[in-house]
């Protein structure tokens, strides 16, 4: 592990401090690439304009004339965290605007794969709807999209995917990563995408005159599940995405969200009133996601849509035991796919490029998540497959794909596809995470595909395990006001949490709980405590910490506190 300090624009962070923000933001705001401080204006009248978006006007009249007809709309949502909130802003939103027929389908992680395919279309079209609507999916869908025209639906893409060589023949796609879109975000979430369409039909409403500016629904109440859908699909938070999350988050806090919303934080464990993006992505996606891994994500999509504190209630509690079934399951998952991993070199060795385990006892629910994990330690693009649980495709694996800065997943598997015709059956995702589907017995030709090519696009210094920190703390800043005043941001993808280091005195240290290291440390010659959690191997007496602040309470005190995060002995 390398422990790199970002550089700091000393101009930016002056600019930045003149203009009335505390000196530490300033300097962790600069350090982000921020220069100035309307950057930072998380209004909503600071938000992109929806006309930027490429197919949303035309999104909006079809909408509009479908609910003026009074069509039967339909939306087929994705079986994670995002498809579940961009279905729930597409259902509620759809609502509030004056479609009285909306109604939605999720298809079965397990029977249907993803995307839209023909055999859901024509579940759409047997349901009696008129509009197909997909939110989080549907841009690789030519044949489920061809299928759906074909039996007379009318069809709208919204996605934010990055689209395949063929665009599916859609009545409309709003998508900001399709070719000929300007939009400035190109990283919006799926939901994202569904709630700048809800803006765009409202703009259509209003210039039909079915309300007024004064009259119109308020669309602001979506943005709590916006915000979770945002930071649970892990994309890169951009300005505009930092002020959709800005702006839910708000919401939440003065407790003005969806009773499911409400419900899943006190599941949870956690404080409303108090929400970080740290809940959104660790706390409320995963039990949102569980469903969708193990179960069904109707059962997201419900917690998401009721507005009966009761049923909010009954279902988040449901969602949570399935989420601490999905942990027993990962757990013992990961240790069989690490020792898989770590089988594939010797002790005191490099790992191989590419990481790819396969098991026939591993299930596909959680291979995402398993991948992440083997990822984090080996520091490799990792695959992890499982055998397709379908009724008549036990043949093929599927397998969810993690990776590390500087090597491009979804292209990798492009290219891994074209020297190996036939190996890939199906394939998609982003740089980061992607998913594909291979033939059991060519698991080995695609393991050595995916090796061949991060081989020749890695090198050493893309191979080292690096971690970007905001360089030391100075000692007036271990304060708990500041640590609070820190939280309250929006941190996340591409906008990573303040973390700091600097070389520490390990006073003493001792194993808690039998996985976590719990520290009392010596910080520029002050005490302070430490936890390294999921970290077992003792520390030299003196050693540079990679850590971020938290506030722990104890008799009714609260006290700054080190979240270590990584360590460098050496030089």
């Amino acid at each position: 592990m390398k422990i790199v300090p970002r550089d700091i624009p000393p101009r930016a962070a002056w600019a930045l401090e003149q203009a009335g923000l505390h000196p530490l933001l300033a300097r962790l705001y600069a350090a982000r690439g921020v220069t100035g401080k309307d950057e930072l204006d998380d209004a909503l009248g600071k938000l992109l304009p929806p006309q930027g978006l490429l197919g949303a006007d035309r999104a909006a009249v079809l909408l509009a004339d479908a609910i003026a007809q009074d069509k039967k709309l339909c939306v087929v949502a994705d079986y994670d965290c995002d498809g579940a909130t961009a279905c729930a802003v597409a259902v509620r939103g759809l609502r509030l605007l004056g479609a009285r027929h909306v109604d939605y389908l999720v298809p079965d992680r397990v029977v249907d794969g993803y995307g839209l395919t023909a055999p859901i279309s024509e579940r759409v079209k047997k349901s009696g709807a008129d509009v197909l609507i997909t939110v989080d999916n549907g841009i690789a869908s030519v044949d489920g999209v061809a299928r759906a025209k074909a039996l007379g639906l009318q069809v709208l893409v919204t996605d934010h995917h990055l689209p395949g060589n063929e665009l599916p023949a859609a009545d409309v796609i709003v998508n900001p990563n399709q070719p000929g879109c300007t939009f400035e975000s190109k990283s919006m979430a799926g939901v994202g995408v569904m709630f700048y369409t809800l803006l765009a039909l409202r703009s259509e409403l209003r210039n039909r005159g079915v309300f007024d500016a004064a009259t119109q629904p308020k669309l602001d109440t979506l943005l709590p599940l916006v915000a979770l859908g945002t930071v649970a699909d892990v994309v890169k938070l951009d300005a505009n995405n930092r002020r959709l999350v800005a702006q839910g988050l708000k919401r939440v806090r003065a407790l003005a969200m969806p009773a499911g919303l409400a419900h899943l934080f006190i599941a949870a464990g956690r404080k409303a009133e108090v929400a970080t993006t740290f809940d959104f992505g660790f706390a409320l996606g995963p039990r949102i996601n569980a469903a969708g891994r193990l179960s069904d994500m109707t059962l997201g999509i419900e917690c998401l849509l009721t507005d009966d504190p009761g049923r909010a209630d009954e279902l988040a509690k449901t969602l949570d035991g399935i989420n601490r079934e999905r942990r027993e399951i990962e757990g013992d998952m990961r240790e069989q796919a690490m020792m898989i991993a770590e089988s594939l070199f010797d002790e005191g060795d490099e790992p191989p490029p590419a990481i790819c385990v396969f098991d026939p006892d591993f299930h596909e629910g959680v291979v995402g998540i398993v991948a992440s994990r083997i990822k984090d330690k080996l520091h490799r693009p990792t695959f992890v497959f499982a055998a397709s649980a379908a009724e008549g495709k036990e043949h093929e694996l599927k397998g969810s794909g993690r990776s590390i800065p500087g090597f491009h997943l979804r292209d990798a598997l492009d290219l891994v596809a074209k020297r190996y015709p036939g190996v890939i059956l199906r394939f998609g995702g982003h740089a980061m995470a992607a998913g594909c589907t291979v033939a059991e017995e060519f698991f080995d030709d695609f393991e050595n595909g995916m090796n061949e090519v991060a081989q020749e696009w890695l090198d050493a210094a893309t191979l080292t395990r690096r971690m970007e920190t905001d360089g030391p703390l100075a000692a007036e800043y271990r304060r708990v006001d500041l640590v609070d005043a820190l939280h309250k941001e929006v941190w996340g993808q591409g906008f990573a949490a303040p973390t700091f280091s600097e070389e520490v005195e390990v006073v003493s240290q001792r194993l808690v709980g039998e996985k976590h290291l719990a520290l009392k440390l010596k910080h520029q010659g002050e005490p302070v405590d430490g936890i390294w959690f999921g970290h077992t191997e003792p520390l030299p007496p003196k050693v540079t910490l990679a850590f971020r602040l938290d506030a722990d309470e104890w008799n009714g005190v609260r006290r700054v506190r080190f979240l270590v995060e990584a360590a460098q002995t050496g030089a």
